[in-house]
């Protein structure tokens, strides 16, 4: 299978870049409370400065946000949710440590990152413009279609795995407990956003490498290369 984004993203969104990351052998009873304790430190520090919508990176989502049609405070990318539930609450949730630790190096580098359970992936995977027929498993159970143009990730069954881009991952392909097989993505918009994506791939490489012992392996994704094959 293969991860990319079509054209027609990349077309809108120039200054697009993002790393996918994909790793076998993860299990859910690695301790990992050492690294979220270090990159929410990384987090807090920079929201001392000022709110998360101060910052650069998320100021670009936003940028996209409203440009896609989407009112940034209704909707927001995931990295500004997890910054925000950061500010008020001090802490982040605990749900598996594979989602806990792209959580702490997501708020870190203010820059949304998805994990996702290659198993219930089925073919290639893009991120493109929704045509609205797709279907998208909410956590609660339910389904749903995408709006018409609306940024999702689907699959060649025409499953949808996020809604608005990064807004909102699938219950479907959420990791869980026996998840082995991952594949994890990262976005980014702002001026310096290829230097912070690489910077983003190699801290989670490292690790991935520390914490399960396992060997990922990993792209920075671009307009010249945008394609990752599993």
């Amino acid at each position: 299978m293969y991860f990319q984004h079509a054209p027609a993203i990349r077309s809108a969104h120039p200054g697009l870049a993002a790393t996918a990351i994909t790793a076998a052998g993860i299990t859910a009873d690695a301790d990992v409370e050492e690294q979220v304790a270090r990159f929410t430190a990384i987090a807090n520090a920079r929201l001392a400065g000022g709110a998360e919508s101060d910052l650069a990176e998320i100021k670009a989502w936003r940028q996209a946000f409203s440009t896609m049609g989407l009112k940034p405070t209704q909707y927001r990318c995931a990295s500004e949710a997890l910054l925000r539930r950061l500010r008020k609450e001090g802490e982040l949730p605990r749900i598996h440590p594979l989602i806990d630790l792209c959580n702490a190096v997501s708020v870190a580098f203010a820059i949304p990152v998805a994990a996702l359970d290659l198993d219930q992936i089925s073919g290639d995977l893009e991120v493109r413009p929704a045509i609205g027929d797709e279907v998208y498993h909410t956590f609660g159970g339910t389904t749903e279609n995408p709006e018409p143009g609306e940024v999702i990730f689907a699959d060649s069954e025409n499953t949808s795995h996020a809604r608005r881009w990064t807004n909102r991952q699938s219950g479907l392909s959420a990791v869980r407990a026996q998840t082995s097989r991952v594949l994890i993505v990262a976005e980014a918009l702002h001026e310096s956003a290829a230097e912070d994506i690489s910077a983003l791939m190699k801290t989670l490489v490292e690790e991935l490498t520390a914490v399960w012992r396992v060997t990922p392996v990993s792209a920075v994704l671009s307009q010249e290369a945008p394609r990752f094959t599993v």
